[in-house]
């Protein structure tokens, strides 16, 4: 993206195109927001926008015999103003996800940069999701999230920067779990401010933010000594660690079923 792009004209052509699927599809959009390095904390003046939707359609389309598809995918879109990436999930599949505790959607409930929101719908949301929150589902997602990015990423002679955040915000994510038992916030910032306030790792994490944030997605560097030692050290241990899998009381799938029912007949 360009340095000089107006966020205003990106947020407007963003509502344009939510507008524009709710037409071409005939559903109503619960939930609109920004995921991805920009919902992180993280993002350079050339990253994307990463928009992820939750979305109902009319009660008829729940009573065929042959179930439609469950998610609208629009393809990247290459746009003057940036490059623009918008998908969504349909609103009894994202309550399946739910109930496996499924990080990403998760993570967008979390995301402070909003585009569209059914406030009375989406608080109802949230409380089925913090009663499905899993601990230890949320863990090994992460933890599998870490060892896949280190191994197909920072094993080598030179790496791209933003890599390394793909690795080390999903291991204090597992920190973060490991110790409060709660999601992790979605910005950066706010886990290593918590779990690594000072000292030499975080002046390490600050420079790597500080060149990510300036220089452009594909920046790279050789290896970060200091960092390959710590995501080395943290990887083998939290492959070892196994939290407690707390039991789902039956009245909370009762209870989302009768939030499901009650949302497509609004529709």
């Amino acid at each position: 993206m360009n340095n000089s792009t107006n966020d205003s004209d990106v947020l407007k052509v963003i509502q344009e195109r939510l507008s524009q699927i709710e037409q071409r599809y005939d559903v109503d959009i619960l939930l609109a927001v920004e995921s991805g390095s920009r919902a992180w904390g993280f993002a350079s003046p050339d990253s994307d926008w990463d928009v992820r939707f939750l979305y109902v359609h009319r009660k008829e389309w729940y009573f065929k015999v042959h179930p439609g598809r469950d998610v609208i995918e629009t393809g990247i879109e290459q746009h003057p103003l940036g490059e623009l990436d918008i998908n969504g999930w349909e609103l009894r599949k994202s309550l399946q996800l739910l109930h496996k505790s499924n990080p990403a959607l998760i993570e967008w409930l979390q995301s402070r940069l909003i585009y569209r929101r059914d406030q009375g719908v989406m608080d109802q949301y949230q409380t089925h999701a913090d009663i499905f929150f899993k601990p230890q589902a949320c863990f090994q997602h992460y933890v599998s999230m870490a060892i896949t990015n280190y191994r197909q990423y920072l094993q080598r002679d030179s790496v791209r920067l933003k890599k390394y955040l793909y690795v080390l915000r999903p291991l204090f994510a597992c920190q973060w779990i490991e110790r409060y038992g709660s999601m992790p916030p979605i910005e950066f910032h706010k886990l290593i401010d918590e779990l690594l306030p000072s000292g030499e790792l975080r002046q390490e994490i600050d420079l790597l933010l500080a060149k990510k944030i300036a220089g452009g997605e594909s920046e790279e560097s050789a290896p970060i000594t200091r960092l390959n030692q710590f995501i080395e050290a943290e990887l083998e241990r939290v492959k070892l660690i196994e939290l407690h899998v707390a039991e789902i009381p039956h009245e909370a799938y009762h209870a989302c079923d009768r939030f499901l029912m009650e949302t497509v007949h609004r529709a």
